[in-house]
This record gives structure tokens, C-alpha cells and sequence, in this order.
């Protein structure tokens, strides 16, 4: 196991520690104007975090793809280290169910909320507990940690290491062909598809995904189409 994560050629790492939200960090360095690239992160004995900076040549709406290019991303990882019988799936606005419990979730945000502008910057994060916050798990049955589902040989560093190197590969898969092979593969790991689902005060039924991963949700006899850009955090 490697004490320091090794990053591949395009990434560079920057290691927060203590309190310090990867995330955050990110986002300050991206206002500053840092090199897309840089993965910032926290590895904390009972918590991962980490969050990668994109300089986006492309309207909001469509770098909005990154959010599941690093969510396949972090599947392939942790299906290449976690035991085979580990079952990993991804909610529409980026949860983590690691088999079939909530553990994490991704996080993104964009110095501009206009889907048809290029934003100055994108950061994808992820926040993944390691251990749960109590030592009897069942005082949140909806809830898990990765090392609570068999994963406990999975390292840290390790992770994070390969999350980089499965990222960079479906973002080269994206800029040469576009958002099928992601769709695809996206659509596979989905969970929630055919549930109830409330989304921007519109209840209705989660139907799956347009061609730019925004969800179709259906009320009665609408359906609706909730941007994926709705998730993005306020900076």
C-alpha cells in the first residue's frame, strides 16, 4: 500500500488534512484559477474525500457529464479492489449505495449555473465514509460504510489512485465518443429508475434518463425534465 497516492500524467494531487473539506479546497483553487487537473483530497482514517478540477471548453449541460464520468469512474475502482461480491450503484443526483445502502455520495459545482454557457470551472467531489460514525450500524439501517460491506483490504490510497486512473479513461472515452458509452454505462449502475422520485417540488415516477443525463420524471401525464445541473452546490 502506498502511503501518498500516485496520480496519472494530467493529474496532480494536493493533500488537505484535520477539518479541511477537499471539496472546498477545489473550488477556492479553481476560482484562483489552478490547472484543471489537480485532485485535491483528505485521507482520513475513517473518511475519503477527494475533488478534481475541470476547465470545461463546452456549455454547462454538457460538461455536466463529468459528474458520471467520475461516478463510473469510482465504480470501476472499487470493483477492481473490493470483493467480487460488493455490489456498487449510483443515484441520478449522485448518492453512493454501496449494496443497496446510502455510503457517500458525489458533489459538483460551476462557477456559473447557465447550462448553455462554458463555465470557468467544474469540480467533481466524492465523500466516502470508511468506517460508520457509530460502532452499532443499526442505529441507521439505511446507512453503511465501505469497511462495514467486506471492503476492509480496500486501501485508501489504493482507491483513490485507481478512481484517477478509471476517471481519466471515461473522460478520454467522452471527448472521443461523445456521451453514449457513458450513457450506457451509467444507465447500468442507476439506482431508482421506476421509483417514486420528488424532484424540484414535482413528485412523480424516476422513468430514466435523456440523451444528456437530465432525468425524465413523470407526473400523471407530464413528463418533466429535471437538469442535471440542478444538483450543482452553490460556491
Amino acid at each position: 500500500m502506498s502511503e501518498q497516492p500516485a496520480f496519472p500524467p494530467l493529474m496532480s494531487g494536493d493533500a488537505v488534512s484535520g477539518q479541511a473539506d477537499p471539496f472546498e479546497v477545489a473550488c477556492q483553487r479553481a476560482v484562483l484559477g489552478c490547472d484543471a487537473g489537480l485532485i485535491v483530497y483528505n485521507l482520513a482514517a475513517d473518511r475519503l474525500r477527494a475533488a478534481l478540477v475541470f476547465a470545461p471548453e463546452v456549455p454547462l449541460e454538457r460538461a455536466m457529464a463529468m459528474l458520471p464520468a467520475c461516478g463510473i469512474g469510482f465504480q470501476n475502482a472499487l470493483g477492481a479492489l473490493a470483493p467480487p461480491e460488493v455490489a456498487m450503484h449510483l443515484e441520478w443526483d449522485g448518492k453512493i449505495r454501496v449494496n443497496g445502502a446510502s455510503c457517500g455520495l458525489l458533489r459538483a459545482a460551476a462557477s456559473s449555473e447557465d447550462p448553455t454557457a462554458a463555465p470557468d470551472w467544474l469540480v467533481i467531489g466524492f465523500d466516502l465514509p470508511l468506517w460508520p460514525e457509530q460502532e452499532d450500524g443499526g442505529q441507521n439501517p439505511g446507512e453503511t460504510a465501505l469497511y462495514a460491506e467486506g471492503c476492509a483490504g480496500v486501501s485508501a490510497p489504493d482507491l483513490l489512485e485507481s478512481w484517477a486512473r478509471h476517471t481519466l479513461h471515461w473522460i478520454a472515452r467522452w471527448e472521443e465518443a461523445g456521451n453514449a458509452p457513458l450513457h450506457r454505462e451509467w444507465r447500468g449502475l442507476m439506482h431508482g429508475v421506476g421509483e417514486p422520485v420528488t424532484r424540484q417540488g414535482i413528485e412523480g415516477s424516476f422513468l430514466g434518463l435523456d440523451e444528456n443525463f437530465n432525468m425524465l420524471l413523470r407526473d400523471g401525464e407530464t413528463t418533466h425534465l429535471i437538469p442535471l445541473s440542478s444538483v450543482l452546490e452553490r460556491f
